[in-house]
């Protein structure tokens, strides 16, 4: 940079991607730099409100931020978007202009190149590698988990030269997947143990070279005599698995829900709450899911019965369709016709109850759920 003698009083920042540049492409790229702020300056003198910069497009910004030499080429398929990289290129990288092609056919981009079968896998827990082995990549709250399972992948020789071969080729693929999914934080790669510690060195230099394609920071702790290998990453943005999904609204991600039977008894729990603080004469109405509403009429009728006699009151099981696993709203009514409540808890899930909306009566006809009646 100071041989490219920069005009005094401006001030650049070399970013991670002027590793391996030469100087004539950082020449370029300073030019580019230096045209684009005096358009800048030129309009800040203008009177009145007005854009003076507006970041580039996502196409244009990949390009500048990802594009190296060993791209051989890059496709676009939007013509205005082609245009702006196109004049990119030939501004701050005019070696490799060339580089860069329209794609104008009616196929789809991404499924003549198979991107979406690519996409699908960045998001699996489970990745299988070629040639046998997989990685299983799991998100938590404190850390990523990475775990290297051999399978059916045998070396030649004996298990230490599977375990070292296996763990080789994982280190490569994990050093991908972090960059992929944008994974950040603590994270820790459980590979397969390994006896030899020349073996343990060379996994370690793998998983280094690896990343050194990776624009974030990373720091990499000495394989363990676990076969663990502990690194941070910079987190530069949410990870992709963020960015892509929500959690579920009936298991908040956990990728568990109650079963039919621990709702059951859950119900009837509160219903024997509704017995002891309800006086007599009165009904209460309960909506649950339909499968669940379905297990007690079947399963727990007598039960159900038996404290309809005892507490002198009526109870009244709602299926809803459609409804999460763990729906439990309960509405008591005394003699006098006004509402008990039961529990004063917020917003129900996961076995929490709050006051329910207004239900419907009716007869239960395995569709929408009613009155239970012997």
């Amino acid at each position: 940079m100071d041989g490219l003698r920069p005009p005094p009083g401006v001030g650049f920042i070399v970013r991670t991607a002027a590793v391996d540049r030469d100087e004539t492409e950082l020449r370029n790229d300073l030019t580019y730099l230096l045209r684009l702020w005096q358009v800048v300056v030129r309009r800040i003198k203008r009177p009145g409100p007005v854009e003076v910069y507006r970041e580039s497009d996502m196409i244009t910004r990949t390009i500048r931020d990802i594009f190296t030499g060993d791209i051989d080429t890059i496709w676009v398929d939007e013509e205005k978007s082609f245009a702006h990289a196109s004049e990119f290129l030939q501004i701050v990288m005019p070696k490799y202009a060339g580089r860069i092609r329209y794609h104008g056919e009616t196929e789809p981009l991404f499924h003549r190149y198979r991107i979406e079968e690519e996409i699908a896998k960045i998001n699996h827990k489970r990745l299988d590698l070629p040639g046998g082995g997989s990685i299983i990549i799991e998100q938590t709250e404190a850390l990523v988990a990475i775990d290297v399972n051999s399978g059916n992948f045998r070396a030649e020789g004996n298990a230490e030269e599977t375990a070292f071969q296996m763990n080789m080729r994982a280190a490569k693929e994990i050093a991908r997947q972090l960059r992929l999914r944008d994974l950040g934080g603590v994270i820790v790669n459980d590979f397969i143990d390994m006896r030899h510690e020349s073996h343990r060195r060379q996994v370690e230099d793998a998983m280094r070279n690896a990343l050194r394609r990776d624009r974030a920071r990373t720091k990499i702790l000495r394989i363990s005599e676990f076969g663990i290998i502990e690194m941070t990453r910079q987190r530069m943005q949410p990870s992709l698995k963020k960015r892509v999904y929500n959690d579920c609204t009936h298991c908040t991600g956990t990728g568990y829900v109650k079963t039919h039977e621990t709702m059951g008894i859950e119900v009837m729990r509160l219903l024997q709450l509704a017995a002891h603080r309800c006086p007599g004469g009165s009904s209460v109405t309960v909506t649950v899911n339909a499968d669940v509403a379905a297990h007690m009429l079947n399963k727990k009728r007598r039960e159900i019965a038996e404290l309809e006699s005892r507490a002198g009151m009526e109870v009244t099981i709602e299926g809803r369709f459609g409804a999460s696993p763990e729906l439990c709203e309960f509405k008591c009514i005394d003699s006098n016709g006004m509402e008990v409540r039961l529990m004063g808890a917020p917003a129900m899930r996961a076995g929490r109850f709050a006051p329910p909306p207004p239900v419907r009566q009716g007869g239960y006809n395995g569709g929408g759920g009613g009155r239970r009646e012997d």
